[in-house]
């Protein structure tokens, strides 16, 4: 069990990650709980008694207890919340209290669903992962076949089914969802896109044609960026509509039965988004030998390209990577926000 403070550190840290991704509200509501959670209620013991690893990357703490409030709000079950959350504005003191008040009138919701991790599936991140499609594409001349690892709801397996604007570049026919990051850097390159397959895995796959499972991948965005949970509906209606299903299962597992067809005529992209960092230390190792191991088989006729946005560290973003076989050239692409408000594109080499 750590201690209340380190519990209270975690929110802190998770509020200026909130204030720094544009979310002023749940910054709030963060920095409320760190001072003002008590052990009053059955949720504050819970809270503070937390056994696990607290962290946003760990079991995101802060951002489970967040979420717990918005799906209150969000399915109507609690109207005093409801009231006191955006685009309503309310003071400090009004706002805790409501919370306290749901912290006790939903005791046995909230103690449940503290128990489950949170879940997203950030449909603007698409906007970074396609100049590396569209890379990918220019360089190989193939039709793609997509294998997505931790693939949530599947909204980042339908990329190719958005509109985009990439600075002075459109791509993509009419779609109720437009995606318009700020963009830096040179032009993404141009290239005609064929997909011949996709497919995705995640340990907990998200439905998109459950009610249920919509409230919470919504729940968890952030209740004052209402032009995130607009988006997000309308994808999740896409993807209902798409009839495609992610498979249930362990990512490497999964990926070891997609390495084992061959898919002559194709080049096989394996990809992933903010996910490999909370795969186990082992399970990545695995993952990266076994794509290693597959790049060694790969040919000029079957090529394989791995790429991935993901957090190194460094304060501004995640990094675009892309690696292709049979050559095993990789390079850095690019930069982008982690909710794909920004992509800070650099591109790979004579591309």
């Amino acid at each position: 069990m750590h201690e209340p403070d380190m519990i209270r550190q975690s929110f802190r840290r998770q509020a200026r990650a909130c204030e720094s991704l544009g979310s002023l509200f749940t910054a709030r509501l963060c920095t409320l709980a760190a001072d003002r959670l008590d052990d009053r209620t059955a949720v504050g013991r819970r809270v503070l008694a937390w056994t696990g690893e607290p962290s946003g990357t760990g079991d995101a703490l802060a951002l489970r207890l967040a979420g717990c409030l918005h799906a209150l709000v969000l399915s109507g079950a609690d109207k005093n919340l409801a009231a006191v959350y955006p685009p309503h504005a309310t003071d400090d003191e009004t706002l805790w209290s409501v919370c306290t008040r749901a912290f006790e009138r939903h005791e046995a919701f909230i103690l449940d669903r503290l128990t489950s991790a949170p879940q997203t599936n950030e449909v603007r991140r698409s906007s970074a992962l396609l100049p590396g499609f569209l890379t990918i594409a220019k360089l190989f001349g193939k039709p793609l076949t997509l294998s997505e690892l931790g693939a949530s709801a599947g909204l980042n397996l339908l990329w190719d089914r958005y509109a985009y604007r990439l600075g002075d570049m459109t791509w993509g026919g009419q779609s109720p969802v437009t995606l318009a990051p700020a963009w830096e850097g040179p032009a993404a390159p141009q290239a005609v896109i064929t997909i011949a397959d996709r497919a995705g895995c995640d340990l907990n796959p998200l439905d998109p044609a459950s009610s249920d499972d919509r409230l919470r991948m919504l729940s968890y965005i952030w209740a004052d960026q209402a032009d995130r949970l607009e988006r997000t509906r309308l994808a999740l209606d896409m993807a209902a509509q798409s009839g495609l299903n992610v498979e249930r299962a362990d990512a490497i597992d999964w990926l070891k039965r997609r390495l084992a067809v061959p898919h002559p005529g194709t080049i096989h992209v394996i990809y992933h988004s903010i996910a490999w960092q909370y795969f186990p230390d082992a399970l990545k190792a695995e993952g990266n030998a076994l794509i290693a191991s597959a790049g060694e088989k790969a040919t000029p006729d079957a090529p394989l390209a791995r790429l991935q946005m993901e957090a190194d560290g460094k304060p501004d973003g995640a990094a675009l990577t892309l690696q292709i076989w049979p050559t095993g050239e990789r390079h850095d692409i690019g930069r982008a926000d982690f909710h794909g408000r920004w992509v800070k594109w650099s591109g790979w080499p004579g591309v």
